[in-house]
C-alpha cells in the first residue's frame, strides 16, 4: 500500500456488526479517499455482544484441534469444546456473513485483526494448572495451532471477498507485560516465565508468516512496546500509541522504518493538532518528511468505549489527519 493508510485498531461500540461494516465501508472504502490517502477498511470486533466477541475468546475459536470453555477465571483449554463455544463461533460466522454481503463487489486492502501467541498464552489457562505462559510447550502447541487457524481465516475472507487483499494485524497489548514478568501465576504470588527474545520474535513470527496475506503487522498499544522483538518477528508495519513512546523506543521505530518497515501512528484524534508530536519527533529523528507520506494514522487503541457517533467521527478524523500528512510530505 502506497500512502498514508487511515484505519482502525479493530474494536467498534455497540452490538450491531452489520451497521459497524456498513459506516466502515462508507467511510473507509467509498473510493473518495484524498490523494495520497489508503482508507483500510476492517472487520471490526464488537466485544460489547458479550463472551465469545471479546478478544481472547474471538481468537481461541480459530485455534485448531484445541478447544476451549469459559471459566470464571477466563478463557481455558478442555478436552472438549464447552457450551460457550457454539455462541462465539455463531458470533465468527455472523460477522463473516456480514462482512460477505456489506463488501460485497469490494476489491481493494481489508484488514482483520486477531490476538497474538503472547497475549493469549498470557491470557489462556492450561486444562489442570496455570496459564499457557508457564509452560514452553503448551507455548508452542498454542503458537501452531493459533498460526494455522489464522491462515484459514485469511483464506476464508479471501474467499468471500474475491478482489480483497487481505491486511493481517497481530495484536500483542500483554507483550510488554510479559517481558517484564508482569503475569501473575495462578496464586498470585509467584511470576510466569519470562520468554528470551529469541523464542518470542519465532512464534510471533509464526503467526505473521501468512503469504496469503496482501500486508502484514503487529499492533502493541502498552507501555514500552518492544519494537525490536516486533520488527525481528517479520511484521512490515507497526501500529503503536505514540503517548507511550519513549527516546529509545522512537530510535527503534527510526531505525525499523529506515528498513521498511511502516509506522501506524496511534494519535489523539481529538486533539486540534493530532499529528504535531508525530511531525516533530520525525523531524528530530532526522526522517525525511517525505517519509511521512508512508506513514499511518489510527486512534491509539479500539474504539470500543466511544458512541457509535464517536466512532464514526474518529473514523472521519483519521481520514483527515491522514490527508494533512500527506501534504505535508508533498511540501
Amino acid at each position: 500500500m502506497t500512502g498514508v493508510v487511515a484505519t482502525g485498531v479493530g474494536s467498534w461500540p455497540g452490538q450491531d456488526v452489520r451497521e459497524a461494516l456498513r459506516v466502515l465501508r462508507g467511510e473507509l472504502a467509498s473510493g473518495q479517499a484524498p490523494d495520497g490517502v489508503v482508507a483500510l477498511p476492517y472487520l471490526a470486533e464488537l466485544p460489547a455482544r458479550g463472551p465469545g466477541a471479546d478478544m481472547i475468546g474471538r481468537t481461541a475459536q480459530l485455534l485448531v484441534d484445541l478447544p476451549v470453555d469459559l471459566q470464571p477465571q477466563g478463557w481455558r483449554l478442555v478436552d472438549r469444546p464447552g457450551r460457550d463455544v457454539e455462541r462465539a463461533l455463531s458470533l465468527w460466522r455472523q460477522d463473516l456473513d456480514e462482512l460477505a454481503e456489506t463488501f460485497d463487489g469490494y476489491a481493494g486492502p481489508l484488514k482483520v485483526q486477531v490476538v497474538g501467541p503472547w497475549t493469549m498464552a498470557a491470557a489462556l489457562w492450561k486444562p489442570l494448572g496455570d496459564k499457557v505462559l508457564s509452560d514452553s510447550g503448551a507455548t508452542r502447541d498454542l503458537t501452531e495451532s493459533l498460526a494455522e487457524g489464522v491462515a484459514a481465516h485469511v483464506a476464508d475472507v479471501r474467499r468471500l471477498i474475491p478482489g480483497a487483499q487481505v491486511v493481517l494485524q497481530v495484536d500483542e497489548p500483554s507483550l510488554s507485560a510479559v517481558f517484564a514478568g508482569r503475569i501473575r501465576s495462578e496464586s498470585g504470588y509467584r511470576t510466569l516465565r519470562t520468554p528470551e527474545r529469541e523464542e518470542a520474535q519465532t512464534a510471533l513470527g509464526r503467526v505473521l508468516d501468512q503469504p496469503a496475506a496482501a500486508d502484514r503487522g503487529a499492533h502493541c498499544c502498552a507501555d514500552d512496546p518492544p519494537v525490536d522483538v516486533l520488527v525481528g518477528a517479520g511484521a512490515r508495519f507497526l501500529a503503536l500509541d505514540l503517548a507511550r513512546l519513549d527516546g529509545r523506543r522512537w530510535e527503534q521505530v527510526a531505525v525499523a522504518h529506515e528498513a521498511g518497515v511502516r509506522l501506524w501512528a496511534g494519535m489523539d484524534l481529538d486533539a486540534a493538532e493530532a499529528a504535531e508530536p508525530l511531525r516533530r519527533v520525525w523531524s528530530e529523528l532526522g526522517l525525511p518528511v517525505r517519509d511521512l507520506g508512508e506513514v499511518g494514522v489510527i486512534p491509539p487503541c479500539g474504539l470500543a468505549g466511544v458512541t457509535p457517533d464517536g466512532a464514526r467521527t474518529a473514523t472521519r478524523r483519521a481520514v483527515e489527519l491522514a490527508a494533512r500528512l500527506a501534504e505535508t510530505a508533498r511540501s
